[in-house]
C-alpha cells in the first residue's frame, strides 16, 4: 500500500502525490471501500483511485539512477512503427502504448512522432492532430516522471536529456 506523501505514477495521468487514503460511501457504490486521494503534479484536479483496483496501473516513481540509465539507453531505443490507416487506427495504436505505460513504449512512440514531425516540416506541412495530441501526452508522462525522479523542473527535462546524451557521445568518441 502506498503511503501519504508518496509519489506514484497513476495510469495515463502520470505522476501523482498520495494526499490521503479515505473511505467513500457513495450511493450504489461499495460501502466503506478505500480510495487513494491522488493529486497530479502536472495537471489540475484530484483523483480517487480504489486501493485494491487492478484496472488502472499504479507504481512508484523510478529512482534517479533508473531515470539516468533510461536516458542513457534512449539512443538505442528504436522508433515505433506508427502507421495507422485512419486517424482512429493511429489513435488506437498510440492509446495502446500509453496504456502500456512502459518507458520503452513511450520512448518508441515519442521517437516515431518526432520523425513524423520532421518529415512533415521538410514538406512545409504540419503534424496531424492525433500525433500532436499523443505527443503532448507522452511528454507529460515521460518528462513528468523524469522531472520527478531527477528533481528538476519539468520544462528542463528536454534540455537535461540533450546535455546528458551529448556528454555520452563525447565520452564514447
Amino acid at each position: 500500500m502506498f503511503q501519504v506523501g508518496e509519489l506514484v505514477v497513476y495510469g495515463s495521468t502520470g505522476v501523482c502525490r498520495v494526499e490521503g487514503v479515505s473511505r467513500m460511501d457513495q450511493p450504489g457504490g461499495d460501502r466503506g471501500k478505500r480510495y487513494y486521494v491522488l493529486k497530479p503534479l502536472w495537471q489540475d484536479g484530484l483523483i480517487y483511485a480504489p486501493v485494491d483496483s487492478e484496472k488502472v496501473p499504479m507504481r512508484p516513481v523510478i529512482s534517479r539512477e533508473e531515470a539516468e540509465a533510461l536516458i542513457d539507453r534512449m539512443p538505442a531505443i528504436p522508433a515505433a512503427s506508427c502507421r495507422g490507416g485512419t486517424p482512429q487506427a493511429l489513435a488506437q495504436q498510440y492509446q495502446s502504448a500509453v496504456r502500456d505505460g512502459g518507458h520503452q513504449a513511450l520512448i518508441e512512440m515519442m521517437k516515431a512522432i518526432q520523425h513524423k514531425r520532421g518529415m512533415a516540416e521538410s514538406k512545409n506541412r504540419r503534424l496531424g492532430l492525433v500525433d500532436e495530441r499523443y505527443m503532448k501526452q507522452v511528454e507529460r508522462l515521460l518528462y513528468g516522471e523524469l522531472a520527478t525522479a531527477l528533481e528538476i523542473p519539468y520544462d528542463h527535462v528536454e534540455g537535461y536529456i540533450a546535455v546528458r546524451l551529448e556528454g555520452a557521445e563525447e565520452s564514447a568518441g
